[in-house]
């Protein structure tokens, strides 16, 4: 598959057959997907009354009616562009465009880190409302996931989240990108997701303390620290949560071979959904424990989890998972084939292999950086990981490794033909 080619253009230019890219909240506009082809002048009218000065369109996938024949006007003589002022020009508009998409994905994490919260607030006294929110919130995800062709995991900066919503929505998005990738009707996408969610919901009912488990937990505080899988269960009851997410809570730290808990199930009495989240939770607490000192790169997990702990998987599983990550996810720090050194930002689950990195140049500042896709870099490729300490000060100030990852995922990702890379 390819990318998809974008653009911005103003609403007022707006004619029917153009497909068009809603930029925000599925809460914030009254269409049922956020991407959709124009079929008539009512969502036109629509579009323009949510405030919008510019939204994105996908030419190659757009056959818009022709626009009504303008006034003849004599011809202006327009000054041609120097090739410097034309690089200048693009460069802006590809920092635009980068700076949007980020901050349009930051804003759907904070918008789900929100509902998080609020299903935490009222699942005792509103627990029917507690399980509305998340059931909207998921139905929002999948309305985003199932209509793209494809889906690219993005790491976003760490204000995006804080510590127990940072988990969650990180087990979400990637356990749902997971489902998809393994082809998982929507029913059980559903679930799943609901599942990655509030799998921890049953930590509320622990002290404070117990909460995250700790390497210096005794035996008996290791056992009440297991008996949250319990407690979510119960409280998964009380919101009146589907058999099949109750599944979910309950196997979320079961694995294959039997070594998980409370049950110890393996094999087949794991269904599939349980598999991706027992997977995916285990590899999220590898990147972001409760301690950040004992946290390991993205590479690092994966890698740890091959080559120490395969047997814990479903094999199937855990090389889909490979492959949609990449040998380098989100997060990683790397070394180029040049020397230089890169944080990856983005990968495409189709092509793992050339993530997308930030690359620190020294002629470049840091806030004008462009993310770079590899994959369009014939010369260019990742010779190593690196641990962050492992990075000069400079380059390390400069890519600024995150303490704890946060991820989301992107749509529509925009490609500049004349550069050759994405953004």
């Amino acid at each position: 598959m390819t990318d998809i080619h974008t653009q911005f253009i103003d609403t007022s230019q707006l004619r029917i057959g153009m497909f068009v890219y809603l930029d925000m909240g599925w809460m914030e506009h009254p269409f049922p997907v956020s991407n959709f082809r124009i079929s008539h002048q009512e969502q036109i009218d629509k579009i323009r009354s949510l405030g919008l000065e510019r939204i994105r369109y996908a030419p190659a996938k757009s056959d818009p009616e022709p626009e009504p024949a303008a006034i003849a006007e004599a011809p202006k003589e327009v000054a041609a562009e120097s090739p410097a002022a034309k690089a200048a020009r693009e460069r802006r508009e590809l920092l635009a465009s980068q700076a949007a998409s980020l901050q349009h994905c930051e804003k759907q994490f904070s918008h789900a880190a929100q509902t998080f919260r609020s299903i935490h607030e009222q699942m005792h006294a509103q627990p029917g409302t507690a399980r509305e929110l998340a059931e909207q919130l998921i139905e929002g995800f999948l309305g985003d996931i199932l209509t793209e062709d494809e889906a690219a995991i993005r790491l976003l900066s760490e204000k995006a989240g804080e510590k127990t919503s940072l988990h969650a929505i990180n087990v979400v998005v990637i356990s749902l990108l997971l489902g998809k990738a393994l082809g998982l009707g929507k029913a059980d996408m559903l679930h799943l997701g609901i599942g990655a969610l509030l799998h921890d919901l049953g930590k509320m009912m622990l002290p404070d303390r117990l909460r995250w488990v700790d390497e210096h937990f005794n035996h008996s505080e290791k056992q009440l620290f297991q008996e949250h899988v319990a407690h979510g269960v119960q409280l998964a009851r009380k919101l009146g949560l589907p058999a099949p997410v109750q599944l979910l809570i309950g196997q979320h730290h079961e694995y294959f071979d039997g070594s998980g808990y409370p049950s110890h199930a393996s094999g087949d009495r794991l269904n599939l959904p349980s598999r991706i989240l027992s997977l995916v939770n285990y590899y999220d607490n590898l990147c972001n424990p409760a301690n950040p000192a004992l946290a390991i790169t993205p590479h690092e997990a994966l890698s740890q989890i091959f080559t120490q702990y395969k047997a814990r998987f479903h094999a199937p599983t855990m090389t889909a998972f490979i492959r949609m990550m990449g040998i380098y996810p989100p997060g990683s720090v790397v070394q180029l084939t040049d020397e230089r050194f890169a944080m990856v930002v983005s990968v495409n689950s189709s092509r793992p292999i050339k993530p997308r990195v930030v690359i620190h140049d020294v002629s470049v500042p840091r806030e004008e950086a462009l993310v770079i896709n590899l994959e369009h870099e014939p010369h260019l490729g990742i010779h190593k990981s690196l641990k962050p300490l492992q990075l000069p000060k400079a380059a390390f100030d400069y890519l600024s490794p995150r303490k704890r990852l946060c991820y989301f995922f992107e749509r529509g990702l925009e490609l500049s033909p004349e550069r050759g890379g994405d953004v």
